[in-house]
């Protein structure tokens, strides 16, 4: 089974997003799963068995075409993998990889997140963006707390801010909290 869980608030853009999906769509708007599997990147596809076992930790993968354009990614090695694991058992060999845990800096921004989000929602906008803007400035690539922040500030996390920081993540070598992507 597929489960997609989204880290946002804004639930009339996930259900905009996830038109035509056949699978169930979560929300998450308190980072608990970024935070449980250390993901810092979106998307970020972890395969859970039927024992609830992880078989293969944190990859950035994708289930559609939707950003191929961008990235320059396409969906169909990883489906095909899913596919094989799904029939034949068959894991890729990058499954046995061990994500690192995160870096003292990595917790200090989530935690920094963490209180912004929940100023923001008690309306301490100026102090919700301290705490954003620490949370930013310990984990400039994290996307799930750079990118996250800017639908909560009033960005567009479709917008030039996140090219800007998609530009930012690219020349930095696109570094990700898990499995490292091998091809474009």
């Amino acid at each position: 089974m597929v489960i997609a869980v989204a880290i946002d608030e804004n639930i009339e853009a996930i259900q905009e997003l996830s038109k035509g999906t056949t699978y169930p769509v979560l929300m998450d708007k308190d980072h608990i799963l970024t935070e449980l599997y250390a993901i810092s990147n979106v998307p970020s596809v972890i395969w859970v068995d039927e024992t609830g076992m992880i078989s293969r930790p944190a990859a950035s993968e994708f289930g559609t075409d939707t950003f191929t354009e961008i990235t320059g990614v396409s969906r169909e090695t990883h489906m095909q993998q899913v596919r094989d694991w799904v029939h034949d058992g068959a894991l890729p060999e990058d499954a046995s990889y061990v994500v690192p845990d995160l870096s003292e800096e990595e917790i200090q921004a989530r935690l920094h997140f963490r209180l912004a989000v929940h100023l923001r929602r008690e309306n301490q906008l100026s102090e919700a963006d301290i705490h954003f803007d620490k949370a930013a400035e310990l984990a400039p690539l994290d996307f799930t707390i750079v990118r996250a922040s800017m639908p909560l500030r009033g960005g567009d996390p479709f917008g030039e801010e996140f090219f800007e920081l998609y530009q930012k993540y690219q020349d930095a070598g696109s570094p990700f909290h898990g499995i490292p992507r091998t091809t474009a």
